[in-house]
Protein backbone atom coordinates (compact mmCIF):
# COMPACT_ATOMS: atom_id res chain seq x y z
CA UNK A 1 0.00 0.00 0.00
CA UNK A 2 1.66 3.61 -0.69
CA UNK A 3 1.36 5.31 2.37
CA UNK A 4 1.52 8.17 1.21
CA UNK A 5 -1.96 8.66 0.43
CA UNK A 6 -3.26 5.24 0.64
CA UNK A 7 -3.70 3.90 -2.35
CA UNK A 8 -2.40 0.41 -3.21
CA UNK A 9 -0.15 -1.36 -5.73
CA UNK A 10 -1.02 -4.06 -7.61
CA UNK A 11 -0.71 -6.25 -11.17
CA UNK A 12 0.61 -3.95 -14.07
CA UNK A 13 -1.10 -5.41 -17.56
CA UNK A 14 -0.56 -4.19 -21.03
CA UNK A 15 -3.15 -4.45 -23.52
CA UNK A 16 -1.42 -4.16 -26.95
CA UNK A 17 -3.49 -5.25 -30.11
CA UNK A 18 -4.51 -8.79 -29.58
CA UNK A 19 -2.29 -9.71 -27.27
CA UNK A 20 -2.35 -9.14 -23.25
CA UNK A 21 0.01 -9.39 -21.48
CA UNK A 22 0.50 -10.04 -17.38
CA UNK A 23 3.53 -8.15 -15.48
CA UNK A 24 2.16 -9.61 -12.29
CA UNK A 25 2.91 -7.80 -8.96
CA UNK A 26 4.25 -4.90 -10.86
CA UNK A 27 6.36 -2.52 -7.92
CA UNK A 28 6.14 0.73 -10.65
CA UNK A 29 7.29 2.25 -7.70
CA UNK A 30 4.71 2.99 -6.64
CA UNK A 31 7.16 4.85 -7.10
CA UNK A 32 6.70 7.53 -4.87
CA UNK A 33 9.30 8.97 -3.66
CA UNK A 34 10.86 12.85 -3.03
CA UNK A 35 12.95 13.26 -0.34
CA UNK A 36 9.98 14.97 1.47
CA UNK A 37 6.60 15.11 -0.22
CA UNK A 38 6.70 18.54 -0.94
CA UNK A 39 9.14 19.37 -3.96
CA UNK A 40 6.90 21.39 -5.42
CA UNK A 41 8.09 20.39 -9.04
CA UNK A 42 6.31 23.21 -10.54
CA UNK A 43 6.89 26.43 -9.22
CA UNK A 44 8.24 27.10 -12.48
CA UNK A 45 9.06 24.88 -15.96
CA UNK A 46 12.30 23.33 -15.57
CA UNK A 47 15.14 23.64 -17.96
CA UNK A 48 16.56 20.17 -17.39
CA UNK A 49 19.98 19.42 -19.17
CA UNK A 50 20.16 15.89 -18.37
CA UNK A 51 22.06 13.59 -20.39
CA UNK A 52 20.07 10.42 -21.93
CA UNK A 53 22.49 8.69 -19.26
CA UNK A 54 22.36 4.64 -18.79
CA UNK A 55 18.17 4.15 -20.09
CA UNK A 56 18.15 0.92 -21.62
CA UNK A 57 15.69 0.82 -23.91
CA UNK A 58 15.49 3.51 -26.67
CA UNK A 59 12.37 5.17 -26.59
CA UNK A 60 12.41 4.97 -30.82
CA UNK A 61 12.05 1.16 -30.66
CA UNK A 62 8.85 0.43 -28.43
CA UNK A 63 5.59 -0.73 -30.44
CA UNK A 64 3.29 1.70 -30.08
CA UNK A 65 0.48 -0.05 -30.50
CA UNK A 66 -0.31 -1.02 -26.99
CA UNK A 67 -2.54 1.25 -25.60
CA UNK A 68 -3.59 0.74 -22.50
CA UNK A 69 -1.13 0.05 -18.97
CA UNK A 70 -3.63 -1.16 -16.46
CA UNK A 71 -2.49 -0.68 -13.21
CA UNK A 72 -5.23 -1.85 -11.04
CA UNK A 73 -4.49 -1.89 -7.42
CA UNK A 74 -5.28 -4.37 -4.91
CA UNK A 75 -7.64 -3.70 -1.54
CA UNK A 76 -5.73 -1.90 1.06
CA UNK A 77 -3.47 -4.06 2.56
CA UNK A 78 -2.37 -4.44 6.67
CA UNK A 79 1.17 -4.34 5.93
CA UNK A 80 1.51 -1.03 8.40
CA UNK A 81 -1.06 -2.01 10.96
CA UNK A 82 1.71 -1.48 13.83
CA UNK A 83 3.80 0.34 12.55
CA UNK A 84 5.03 3.65 14.48
CA UNK A 85 4.57 7.07 13.43
CA UNK A 86 8.47 7.28 12.68
CA UNK A 87 8.35 4.27 10.63
CA UNK A 88 5.52 4.83 8.33
CA UNK A 89 7.09 9.12 8.12
CA UNK A 90 10.26 7.01 6.94
CA UNK A 91 8.17 4.66 4.10
CA UNK A 92 6.97 7.67 2.86
CA UNK A 93 9.96 8.88 2.69
CA UNK A 94 11.30 6.33 0.80
CA UNK A 95 8.50 5.53 -1.63
CA UNK A 96 8.87 9.40 -2.55
CA UNK A 97 12.47 9.24 -2.97
CA UNK A 98 12.11 6.27 -5.48
CA UNK A 99 9.45 8.25 -7.43
CA UNK A 100 12.09 11.41 -7.72
CA UNK A 101 14.67 8.47 -8.97
CA UNK A 102 12.35 7.51 -11.62
CA UNK A 103 10.85 10.67 -12.38
CA UNK A 104 14.77 12.12 -12.85
CA UNK A 105 15.12 9.44 -15.62
CA UNK A 106 12.32 10.32 -17.40
CA UNK A 107 13.56 13.71 -17.51
CA UNK A 108 16.71 12.67 -19.31
CA UNK A 109 15.12 10.77 -21.82
CA UNK A 110 12.99 13.72 -22.15
CA UNK A 111 15.44 16.19 -22.90
CA UNK A 112 17.58 13.22 -25.12
CA UNK A 113 14.50 13.44 -27.12
CA UNK A 114 13.74 17.08 -27.13
CA UNK A 115 11.00 16.84 -25.94
CA UNK A 116 8.53 18.84 -23.36
CA UNK A 117 6.43 17.44 -21.44
CA UNK A 118 3.58 18.93 -19.44
CA UNK A 119 1.59 17.23 -16.20
CA UNK A 120 -2.20 18.35 -16.23
CA UNK A 121 -3.56 17.90 -12.78
CA UNK A 122 -7.21 19.24 -12.25
CA UNK A 123 -10.36 17.82 -10.25
CA UNK A 124 -13.13 15.47 -12.26
CA UNK A 125 -15.15 17.22 -14.53
CA UNK A 126 -12.85 20.20 -15.08
CA UNK A 127 -12.41 19.93 -18.39
CA UNK A 128 -8.54 18.22 -18.74
CA UNK A 129 -9.46 15.99 -21.93
CA UNK A 130 -11.76 18.02 -23.94
CA UNK A 131 -9.20 21.00 -23.63
CA UNK A 132 -6.55 18.59 -24.82
CA UNK A 133 -8.42 16.77 -27.70
CA UNK A 134 -8.26 20.70 -28.96
CA UNK A 135 -5.15 20.98 -28.25
CA UNK A 136 -3.41 18.40 -29.25
CA UNK A 137 -5.53 18.88 -33.03
CA UNK A 138 -4.39 22.20 -33.60
CA UNK A 139 -0.55 21.56 -32.37
CA UNK A 140 0.04 18.01 -34.12
CA UNK A 141 0.07 20.49 -37.60
CA UNK A 142 3.45 21.67 -36.46
CA UNK A 143 4.68 19.39 -34.58
CA UNK A 144 4.56 15.54 -33.22
CA UNK A 145 2.59 15.64 -30.30
CA UNK A 146 1.47 12.53 -28.08
CA UNK A 147 -1.08 12.19 -24.74
CA UNK A 148 -0.23 9.70 -21.79
CA UNK A 149 -3.73 9.39 -20.08
CA UNK A 150 -4.72 8.43 -16.61
CA UNK A 151 -7.92 6.73 -14.65
CA UNK A 152 -8.37 4.56 -12.59
CA UNK A 153 -10.89 2.62 -15.16
CA UNK A 154 -11.92 2.75 -19.25
CA UNK A 155 -9.88 4.30 -21.99
CA UNK A 156 -12.45 6.37 -23.20
CA UNK A 157 -10.20 9.46 -22.64
CA UNK A 158 -7.49 7.96 -24.83
CA UNK A 159 -10.03 6.95 -27.45
CA UNK A 160 -11.39 10.42 -27.84
CA UNK A 161 -7.44 11.46 -28.06
CA UNK A 162 -6.28 9.06 -30.72
CA UNK A 163 -9.91 9.63 -32.88
CA UNK A 164 -7.60 13.17 -33.38
CA UNK A 165 -5.19 10.92 -35.35
CA UNK A 166 -2.62 11.42 -31.97
CA UNK A 167 -1.15 8.77 -30.18
CA UNK A 168 -2.44 7.90 -26.90
CA UNK A 169 -1.62 5.66 -24.06
CA UNK A 170 -4.09 4.52 -21.50
CA UNK A 171 -3.11 4.15 -17.86
CA UNK A 172 -5.60 2.39 -15.64
CA UNK A 173 -4.62 2.68 -12.04
CA UNK A 174 -7.25 0.83 -10.34
CA UNK A 175 -7.75 2.22 -7.05
CA UNK A 176 -4.60 4.31 -7.30
CA UNK A 177 -5.29 7.66 -7.25
CA UNK A 178 -2.47 9.60 -9.07
CA UNK A 179 -0.06 8.27 -11.84
CA UNK A 180 3.95 7.79 -10.85
CA UNK A 181 7.40 8.16 -12.54
CA UNK A 182 7.72 4.23 -13.02
CA UNK A 183 3.74 4.42 -14.88
CA UNK A 184 5.01 6.91 -16.96
CA UNK A 185 8.33 5.67 -18.02
CA UNK A 186 6.99 2.66 -19.52
CA UNK A 187 3.95 4.23 -21.17
CA UNK A 188 6.39 6.51 -22.37
CA UNK A 189 8.01 3.75 -23.87
CA UNK A 190 5.28 2.57 -25.87
CA UNK A 191 5.02 5.80 -27.30
CA UNK A 192 6.13 6.03 -31.14
CA UNK A 193 9.00 8.83 -31.88
CA UNK A 194 8.31 11.72 -30.02
CA UNK A 195 11.92 13.61 -31.13
CA UNK A 196 10.99 17.66 -31.05
CA UNK A 197 7.27 17.42 -30.00
CA UNK A 198 4.73 17.61 -27.05
CA UNK A 199 3.99 15.02 -24.35
CA UNK A 200 0.94 15.89 -22.82
CA UNK A 201 0.43 13.70 -19.26
CA UNK A 202 -3.72 13.61 -18.48
CA UNK A 203 -3.24 12.71 -14.39
CA UNK A 204 -5.98 11.02 -12.20
CA UNK A 205 -8.81 13.49 -12.01
CA UNK A 206 -7.96 14.93 -7.94
CA UNK A 207 -6.65 18.14 -6.83
CA UNK A 208 -4.53 15.99 -4.03
CA UNK A 209 -2.05 13.27 -4.28
CA UNK A 210 -0.91 14.09 -8.09
CA UNK A 211 0.73 17.35 -6.39
CA UNK A 212 3.06 15.15 -4.51
CA UNK A 213 4.23 13.10 -7.51
CA UNK A 214 6.64 14.28 -10.21
CA UNK A 215 6.72 12.47 -13.40
CA UNK A 216 9.53 14.10 -15.23
CA UNK A 217 7.51 16.90 -16.69
CA UNK A 218 8.43 20.12 -17.07
CA UNK A 219 5.83 21.67 -15.13
CA UNK A 220 2.36 21.20 -13.79
CA UNK A 221 -0.36 22.84 -15.52
CA UNK A 222 -3.61 22.93 -13.59
CA UNK A 223 -6.93 23.29 -15.31
CA UNK A 224 -9.70 24.98 -13.11
CA UNK A 225 -13.32 25.33 -14.07
CA UNK A 226 -15.42 28.12 -13.51
CA UNK A 227 -17.87 25.83 -12.25
CA UNK A 228 -16.06 25.10 -9.52
CA UNK A 229 -15.69 28.17 -7.19
CA UNK A 230 -13.30 30.57 -6.08
CA UNK A 231 -11.99 28.85 -3.35
CA UNK A 232 -10.15 25.99 -4.90
CA UNK A 233 -7.11 27.25 -4.65
CA UNK A 234 -7.42 28.39 -0.81
CA UNK A 235 -9.18 24.01 -0.06
CA UNK A 236 -6.06 22.43 -2.15
CA UNK A 237 -3.28 24.64 -2.41
CA UNK A 238 -0.32 21.92 -2.40
CA UNK A 239 -1.70 21.61 -6.27
CA UNK A 240 -1.45 25.19 -7.11
CA UNK A 241 1.72 25.34 -5.18
CA UNK A 242 3.24 22.83 -7.50
CA UNK A 243 1.61 23.94 -10.60
CA UNK A 244 2.99 27.04 -13.42
CA UNK A 245 0.19 27.80 -14.86
CA UNK A 246 -3.52 27.87 -14.40
CA UNK A 247 -5.97 27.12 -16.67
CA UNK A 248 -9.53 28.92 -16.13
CA UNK A 249 -11.60 26.45 -18.48
CA UNK A 250 -15.50 26.96 -19.36
CA UNK A 251 -14.99 30.80 -18.90
CA UNK A 252 -17.43 30.94 -21.62
CA UNK A 253 -19.78 30.11 -18.77
CA UNK A 254 -18.88 32.42 -16.74
CA UNK A 255 -21.44 35.42 -17.14
CA UNK A 256 -23.96 32.80 -16.10
CA UNK A 257 -22.62 32.34 -12.87
CA UNK A 258 -21.74 33.70 -9.96
CA UNK A 259 -18.36 33.58 -10.21
CA UNK A 260 -15.36 35.77 -9.84
CA UNK A 261 -12.33 35.73 -11.89
CA UNK A 262 -10.25 38.15 -10.01
CA UNK A 263 -10.89 36.91 -6.61
CA UNK A 264 -10.11 33.45 -7.95
CA UNK A 265 -6.73 34.55 -9.75
CA UNK A 266 -5.83 36.51 -6.45
CA UNK A 267 -6.50 33.15 -4.25
CA UNK A 268 -4.36 31.25 -6.55
CA UNK A 269 -1.68 33.79 -6.39
CA UNK A 270 -1.79 33.67 -2.40
CA UNK A 271 -1.05 29.86 -2.69
CA UNK A 272 1.64 30.61 -5.15
CA UNK A 273 2.96 34.10 -6.39
CA UNK A 274 4.43 33.13 -9.19
CA UNK A 275 1.53 30.84 -11.26
CA UNK A 276 0.99 32.20 -13.89
CA UNK A 277 -2.78 32.71 -15.39
CA UNK A 278 -4.92 32.20 -18.53
CA UNK A 279 -8.57 32.01 -19.37
CA UNK A 280 -9.85 29.66 -22.15
CA UNK A 281 -12.59 28.10 -23.21
CA UNK A 282 -12.13 24.32 -24.45
CA UNK A 283 -15.56 24.61 -25.94
CA UNK A 284 -15.20 28.40 -28.04
CA UNK A 285 -11.41 28.14 -28.43
CA UNK A 286 -11.39 31.37 -27.03
CA UNK A 287 -8.52 31.59 -25.03
CA UNK A 288 -6.24 28.81 -26.72
CA UNK A 289 -3.72 31.16 -28.71
CA UNK A 290 -2.28 32.24 -25.61
CA UNK A 291 -2.09 29.14 -23.92
CA UNK A 292 -0.28 27.76 -27.70
CA UNK A 293 1.96 30.72 -27.08
CA UNK A 294 2.59 30.14 -23.40
CA UNK A 295 3.93 26.37 -25.20
CA UNK A 296 6.01 27.83 -27.67
CA UNK A 297 7.42 30.28 -24.61
CA UNK A 298 8.33 27.45 -22.63
CA UNK A 299 9.62 25.14 -25.52
CA UNK A 300 12.17 28.20 -26.80
CA UNK A 301 13.37 28.21 -22.69
CA UNK A 302 14.11 24.59 -23.28
CA UNK A 303 16.04 24.75 -26.32
CA UNK A 304 18.05 27.72 -25.06
CA UNK A 305 19.00 26.23 -21.80
CA UNK A 306 19.87 22.97 -23.60
CA UNK A 307 21.84 25.21 -25.97
CA UNK A 308 23.64 26.70 -23.18
CA UNK A 309 24.76 23.92 -21.21
CA UNK A 310 26.38 22.78 -24.11
CA UNK A 311 28.65 25.35 -25.05
CA UNK A 312 29.23 25.62 -21.45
Amino acid sequence: MCTVCGCSDGKSSVESGDHHHDHGEHQHAHGHDQSGHHHHHGHHCHDHDHEHGHHHHDHDHHDHAADRIDCSANPAGQEVAGLSSGRIIQIERDILGKNNRLAAENRARFAAHDVLAFNFVSSPGAGKTSLLVRAVSDLRQSRPVAVIEGDQQTSNDAERIRATGVPAIQINTGKGCHLDAAMIGEAYGRLPALRGGLLFIENVGNLVCPAAFDLGEACKIVVFSTTEGEDKPLKYPDMFAASSLMLINKIDLAPMLDFDLAQTIEYARRVNPKIEVLTISAKTGEGLSAFYAWIRKQSDRMRASAMNAVQG
